[in-house]
């Protein structure tokens, strides 16, 4: 029995390593509609307004289904009474969940569902893949690396061509602080799973600790549209398909997937959502945009189809970042 298949809710059974990629995949799948759903919101929610109630609602469902056993909140116990080192990590994380949401769905609003999404995910494999490096991780493999350039390239294509599709300065620039924010919260998740704690209970704190601190930006963002039906309807798909459940596939894939293998499967997001934006928004791609998605799409297929560390325990639990 590996590091990861330990810790404070006793023992577990291990998960089968193939099954890793497959529930980031389908993590990432929910993910992709995120944009798209957020289109539909009422006129009068901002998109820090609907970041700040994915997560309040989100939060509160990982938190209270960890919270529903003995053994969930001895593992959340465990969590909080670590060294100083891991406590900060904790907080550093929670608050890049924060900052992911609103960086995030202020790109979309700027610049649209497709580029937005694929900037910031297309991002985060290289913020994720140094922090881990630089905190302690191991090396990234070649595989890993020609992956995350395909998807860098297909990112300055839709950056380079995005004119003609809305793209913008400053929203590319949230995008990208997003990816930043993604980067520190998986690697920090990663390393905590991997060294022993259920997934559940780091999902329940990171995401509970993140709800509270959003509840202040959702106070003061106006928040009346909660209260219309379409306002209930968004919430509720935004907290629970994508938040409690796609997070919670995420955490059970980080299991036996490394940080940043796992980050870059998560560019099934950006496909997603493009698709979506097309066939459900109604936005317009150009013929570079197109071949942007094509490079994100060949990057994941590769590291999917050609990575053997894609089905590899995520190894020894390491020092979180801090």
């Amino acid at each position: 029995m590996t590091a990861a298949t330990r810790g404070g809710s006793g023992r577990r059974p291990a998960a089968r390593p193939a099954q890793g990629p497959v529930a980031i995949l389908a993590g990432a799948a929910a993910w992709g509609s995120t944009g798209t759903a957020a289109h539909f919101a009422p006129a009068g929610a901002s998109s820090a307004s609907i970041g700040a109630a994915r997560i309040a609602l989100g939060g509160a469902v990982l938190f209270c289904l960890t919270m529903r056993t003995a053994a969930g909140r001895r593992a959340v116990a465990s969590l909080l009474a670590g060294t100083a080192r891991a406590r900060f990590a904790l907080a550093l994380a929670a608050v890049s969940v924060g900052g992911y949401q609103i960086c995030f769905f202020t790109a979309v609003r700027i610049t649209g569902v497709a580029i937005g999404t694929v900037v910031a995910i297309g991002s985060a494999p290289v913020f994720t893949g140094a922090l881990s490096w630089l905190t302690g991780g191991p090396r990234p493999g070649r595989t890993w690396l020609l992956a995350t350039a395909a998807a860098v390239a297909g990112c300055a294509v839709l950056v380079t061509g995005g004119q003609s599709s809305g793209a913008s300065t400053g929203g590319i620039a949230l995008a990208l602080a997003a990816g930043l924010c993604y980067a520190i919260y998986a690697v920090t998740a990663a390393r905590l799973i991997a060294g022993g704690s259920p997934e559940t209970a780091v999902m329940g704190v990171l995401f509970g600790t993140a709800a509270i601190l959003l509840l202040p930006v959702l106070a003061a963002t106006s928040p009346g549209w909660l209260l219309t039906g379409r306002g209930v309807a968004v919430t509720a798909y935004l907290g629970i398909v994508t938040t409690a459940l796609a997070y919670l596939l995420y955490g059970r894939g980080l299991r036996t997937v490394p940080a940043p293998v796992a980050v870059t499967l998560g560019l099934a997001e950006p496909v997603v959502a493009a698709i979506l934006g097309v066939t459900v928004v109604g936005e317009q791609l150009t013929g570079t945009d197109v071949i942007g998605l094509v490079l994100v799409g060949l990057a994941l297929g590769a590291l999917v189809l050609g990575s053997p560390q894609a089905t590899r325990p995520a190894g020894p639990p390491v020092s979180p970042p801090g």
